[in-house]
């Protein structure tokens, strides 16, 4: 028999990403909508969960804290909250893998080949980067609970008046100039890579209760800009600020020694994918969206 999933978030990037791969084949993926279940909402959450039990749980419901988002208050409460309000039903599920952040590290300082022995480290004292310091402090200590740290993560679906890689594919289908701020070392995962990690984390015992999941190394974002820029035919890229940024990249080797057979999508074959699925659906592309560089 299928497995049942909770995924909750499910109308967001990566859930909507991961409702539409070979997962939604494989399980029996539950993805209430905002009245069957407010995360944030203890009674909601409470009342959900009563008489149900799933397999394992994919946390990505998330209240953003990015530039763009409509209301900015009660970041670290309202997420703090939620992951109280899932683990306080922990008999009714039987993983619960949560979609951390690579701002476990403090995303105010340099973080360059980062690993998972570091985490406790530095202490952020932004809403994000405290939430999962905190949320991550709990894990520790929770069966069966288990944080996935991903740093930048990318895909059809995402933000892209904000989101780099989207932003600048969208802008050369408008004959637009490419911009960035300044140049930095990231971690960038495809999101059509997500699923089979999931998956191994579903099926087996992971050894650890945090990984980074990031492929190989970094990859700058001056050199994103020029394959968007030669892929859509010599747009122009236009860099604001000389130098680098604080580098944001993590360590894979852990989940590299656990899941062997993983594989990530080279970032000039995934920006390709991605390219032709906005060409094909430009009619989604708001270009006023793309008028302001935030």
């Amino acid at each position: 028999m299928k497995k049942t999933i909770l995924l909750t978030g499910g109308t967001g990037f990566i859930g909507r990403n991961i409702r539409e791969s070979s997962m939604g084949e494989r399980y029996n993926i539950v993805a209430p909508g905002h009245r069957d279940l407010d995360v944030a909402d203890t009674a909601s959450v409470d009342k959900f969960f009563n008489g149900r039990y799933f397999d394992a749980v994919l946390h990505t419901a998330v209240k953003p804290g990015h530039r763009a988002a409509a209301d900015l208050t009660n970041l670290f409460y309202t997420n703090v909250r939620m992951f109280q309000n899932m683990e306080r039903n922990r008999d009714h599920f039987g993983k619960f893998i949560n979609f951390g952040s690579g701002a476990i590290y403090d995303v105010s300082q340099n973080n360059s080949n980062v690993s998972e022995s570091q985490i406790y480290q530095n202490m952020g004292t932004d809403d994000h980067s405290f939430t999962k310091y905190v949320v991550h402090k709990q894990i520790d200590n929770l069966p069966n609970f288990y944080d996935l740290n991903i740093f930048g993560i990318f895909g059809k679906y995402e933000d892209y008046s904000i989101r780099f890689i989207s932003n600048a594919i969208c802008k050369s289908l408008f004959n637009m100039p490419i911009t960035l701020r300044q140049n930095r070392r990231f971690s960038y995962l495809y999101v059509n890579d997500l699923p089979p990690i999931l998956e191994w984390f579903i099926e087996n015992t992971p050894r650890y209760k945090s990984y980074n999941i990031t492929p190989d190394g970094f990859t700058e974002l001056r050199d994103i800009a020029n394959i968007v820029s030669e892929i859509s035919g010599d747009m122009d890229v236009r860099v604001a600020q000389p130098g680098y940024g604080l580098d944001y990249w993590g360590n894979n080797s852990r989940i590299r020694t656990e899941m062997p057979e993983i594989k990530f999508t080279s970032i000039h074959d995934a920006i390709s994918e991605l390219y032709q699925w906005y060409k094909q659906n430009i009619n989604l592309i708001d270009k006023q969206k793309l008028s302001k560089d935030r």
